[in-house]
Parts: structure tokens; C-alpha cells; sequence
């Protein structure tokens, strides 16, 4: 039996709709009010899942008040959509027919709703996200004063101690959640005993892989994109390279392996 899928095409301001297998297709803005009215026209279509794709963040409210709503909804990767849309020979890229591949994509890839994430790991990412702008900033404020005359090195003071204070603020915030979590809690501790790992590393991790500590290892070496791909044919038994994968807490751990082995 055919599942009924809706996928959206997401942009700052609006949500394209399209139904698989019925073809039915709509647009409704991206705002608390459009959303409702996407979440009744699913309804209407008896839609089992939405299908969307992250969209810098654009997809946040959509994901979050839908799910709400009780309308299950599925995340997909947006390079796969893209690589089967070319495979299906739709080399055309507007907001109606990437609705429709997502939804295609959805069907053919049988994806499972992606559970809304808690308000402890929604506030874990957004403090984690915070505390990499914040550091980012000290390095430039840093840099800058290597090459600035007296004045203006008291004013790059001023502003690199409020940055400091805010940076110790965020680190204990996130500490302070994490220890409050017994399965964080628990899976810091693991971390930070291995050579290299400091606690913004596991923060990182806990905000872009929170899946650690519920699905297998091998499938979180897979998200983190450190498993070995087989590359064999016939006879041949290629070389495994990793690749794909998050790219932030992929970076993460190979910085720390670095470390580790100088």
C-alpha cells in the first residue's frame, strides 16, 4: 500500500507543498499562521509524513509547530535530493519541483519520521552555536590588537573582556545542562577521559550528534562520516575511504586525532 507523503520545498518566506502519490501541490507562507494551514491541508490529504530538508535553519519552525500539530514529519538530506533529482532527469530546479522530488525522494527512500528534538538539546545547540560565535569573535578582537596603536588597544580590551565573560557564561550554561542530564552526564564523562577532549568538544558533539548514546557505533561513525565506505567489485577489494557525513563533528574529531597523535 502506497504511503501518502507531502514534501516541502522551504524559503524564508514560504513552504511549497506537493503530495505523493495524488500530485495535489499548494504554497503557504513560512509563519506560525501558514504552518497551521499546511498542517490542515495535510490532514485533508490524510499525509502520513512531511518530508522537508534543512534550509539554514529556515525549516526550524515548520519542523517544530508541525510535529506539535500531530503531523509526523521526516528531515532529508538536501545533496541526495538533489543527486536523485538529476537521476530522475529533473535537471530543471524550481520551488513547485523541488517539492515534488523531495516528496519522490521520500517515497523511494521510505524515510521514518525524525523525532522533534527536547527543549534541552534545542537549547544545547543554540548555546553551543552561541559560544562558537563568541569564540570566533575573540579571535578577531585578539588579532586585531596585535596591530593597533595604544587608544584603540583599550577599547579591543573592553570589548575582548565582555567577549571572556560571555564565553565563561555560555561554557558553564552548558555545563550545567549537561550534568543535569543523566545520559549526557554519563557519556561526558566517557568523553573527557580520553587524551584531547575538552569540554567544548563534547559539547559540539552532544549538540550536532545526538544520536550518541542511542543508536549503534557503527551508525554514528556513519553520521560523523568516519566509517569506512567498501569500495569493491568482482575480485577488487578497494581501498575504504570515509567521506559524507556531518561535516561539524567531523571536523571536531579530526582535530582532536590530530592532537592526539602529535
Amino acid at each position: 500500500m502506497n504511503t501518502t507523503l507531502c514534501g516541502i520545498d522551504i524559503s524564508k518566506d514560504w513552504l511549497d507543498a506537493h503530495i505523493e502519490p495524488m500530485g495535489a501541490a499548494n504554497r503557504f507562507a513560512n509563519d506560525a499562521a501558514g504552518i497551521a494551514d499546511l498542517a490542515a491541508w495535510c490532514q485533508n490529504h490524510d499525509v502520513e509524513l512531511v518530508i522537508m530538508e534543512a534550509s539554514g535553519g529556515y525549516e526550524r519552525l515548520a519542523f517544530l509547530l508541525l510535529w506539535e500539530m500531530g503531523q509526523p514529519c521526516g528531515m532529508a538530506n538536501a545533496r541526495s535530493v538533489r543527486y536523485f533529482a538529476e537521476a530522475m532527469g529533473f535537471l530543471e530546479k524550481t520551488d513547485r519541483i523541488d517539492a515534488a522530488v523531495i516528496a519522490r525522494y521520500g517515497a523511494v527512500k521510505r524515510l521514518k519520521p525524525t523525532p522533534p528534538p527536547s527543549a534541552a538539546q534545542q537549547r544545547l545547540k543554540a548555546l553551543v552555536a552561541r559560544l562558537s560565535q563568541v569564540g570566533g569573535d575573540l579571535t578577531i578582537q585578539k588579532q586585531r590588537k596585535s596591530t593597533a596603536d595604544a587608544e584603540t588597544i583599550a577599547s579591543l580590551d573592553e570589548v575582548i573582556a565582555l567577549l571572556a565573560r560571555q564565553s565563561r557564561r555560555l561554557e558553564g550554561e552548558i555545563a550545567t545542562l549537561i550534568d543535569d542530564d543523566p545520559l549526557w552526564a554519563c557519556l561526558d564523562r566517557a568523553f573527557r577521559s580520553l587524551k584531547g577532549v575538552a569540554s567544548r568538544t563534547v559539547a559540539r558533539l552532544m549538540a550536532q550528534l545526538p544520536e550518541i548514546g542511542i543508536l549503534s557505533n557503527k551508525a554514528i561513525a556513519k553520521l560523523a562520516g568516519l566509517a569506512p565506505i567498501a569500495n569493491d567489485s568482482g575480485k577488487r577489494s578497494g581501498r575504504r575511504p570515509v567521506r559524507g557525513g556531518r561535516a561539524g563533528p567531523r571536523g571536531v574529531l579530526f582535530l582532536v586525532a590530530s592532537i592526539v597523535a602529535k
